[in-house]
């Protein structure tokens, strides 16, 4: 049975640790809290002293960070690697049970320090910085700042169909150059707020890693490549990026109304998605596109957001002969058929193609 409270030892306190602990290279995600209280940070000596930092498991069911991690100890557990690595394995409690994060829970990747801001109060639209979630992903932060970390990575995984893609939060050479290691394929975006890549792009160029789905045995290798590349680097380049990075501009974030019931298929319900929704992700959409089927005479049935926080779903969606249709030509990411992660998270991101040419993104 899914809990909806966990300890609050176990939720939110930090351990930070000098070494891997016996035994922990054999426990898959959802054995990791037999070994370790709750989040912990791992930090390790390498040749050269500047830290990667690597995040994993800010969401429980997403493994694949864990996965290509714990190879990657397992197969140099007794060399020195070529740079210090700093590991984060975070929902720990969320893991267990094999979920994004529990009832009680905060979005581990919604609450880190915001940007330009000591007090490190990240907003993600229900809480405030006050709430453990918040005063944990601070002390991360503030003790990574203190080791003068040299990059950033956040390992994560989709529930829908989506390319393997890298996010970066701000137009600098070396971001997207860090995002190259891992694939072509970029997306820029400066909202939601509070998430882990946004609080490090202060400190150090840092990505959002995007590796399939979880169980994608291709995505823990090319998670795992990339943070081997990373630690052997000497420094990150600053030229331009090549022509043929496809960049991505995230321009809103789709939710439902909590009081609309959602389905997929056949059913009663408020909102029936059409089945292969995440077929449409990295797929741009001409207007009058289906999403869903729709009643209940709702005026609106979606609700979305720009950069600006402003609420735009009549920008974007309109609602004729009882189908839910987009109006006008979109690019959608992270769309999912998991009811549970559109309520805990969103239903999509919105997209359009930025321009590279001659070493200049322009959105």
């Amino acid at each position: 049975m899914t809990p909806t409270m966990a300890p609050p030892e176990t939720k939110t306190a930090l351990t930070e640790l000098d070494a891997v602990p016996d035994g922990l290279l054999e426990r898959e995600s959802h054995e990791l809290h037999e070994l370790l209280p709750g989040p912990t940070l791992i930090h390790l000596r390498g040749r050269r002293q500047r830290p990667l930092f690597v995040c994993v498991l800010q969401h429980g069911n997403e493994d694949t960070g864990w996965l290509a991690m714990r190879e990657w100890l397992r197969e140099t557990k007794n060399q020195t690697p070529p740079r210090a690595l700093s590991l984060f394995i975070s929902n720990v409690a969320a893991a267990r049970y094999r979920l994004r994060r529990l009832q009680d829970q905060l979005d581990y990747n919604r609450v880190w320090p915001g940007d330009s801001d000591d007090n490190g109060d990240g907003d993600d639209g229900n809480s405030n910085g006050d709430a453990a979630e918040y005063k944990l992903m601070r002390q991360v932060r503030d003790i990574m700042r203190r080791r003068h970390v040299f990059a950033s990575i956040d390992l994560h995984n989709n529930t829908g169909r989506n390319p393997y893609y890298a996010c970066v939060n701000r137009l600098d050479n070396r971001f997207f150059n860090l995002a190259r290691v891992f694939s072509d394929t970029v997306v820029y975006f400066t909202k939601p707020a509070g998430v882990q890549s946004l609080a490090f792009a202060e400190l150090c160029p840092a990505i959002t890693v995007e590796c399939g789905r979880p169980g994608d045995r291709y995505g823990v290798q090319r998670a795992r490549a990339l943070v081997e590349t990373v630690l052997a680097m000497e420094h990150l380049s600053d030229a331009p990026p090549a022509d043929d990075t496809r960049v991505y501009h995230t321009t809103a974030v789709v939710k439902v109304p909590e009081r609309l019931d959602i389905g997929f298929g056949d059913g009663q319900r408020h909102i029936r998605f059409i089945e292969e929704l995440d077929q449409m992700n990295f797929v741009e959409q001409p207007p009058g596109t289906v999403f869903a089927t729709v009643s209940g005479g709702e005026r609106r049935y979606l609700q979305a957001w720009d950069e600006l926080g402003r609420e735009v779903s009549d920008m974007y969606f309109e609602v004729a002969d009882g189908a839910l249709r987009t109006r006008k030509t979109v690019m959608p990411s992270m769309l999912t058929q998991d009811e549970r992660v559109i309520r805990q998270d969103c239903l999509c991101y919105l997209m359009e193609r930025a321009t590279v040419r001659g070493g200049r993104v322009s959105l």
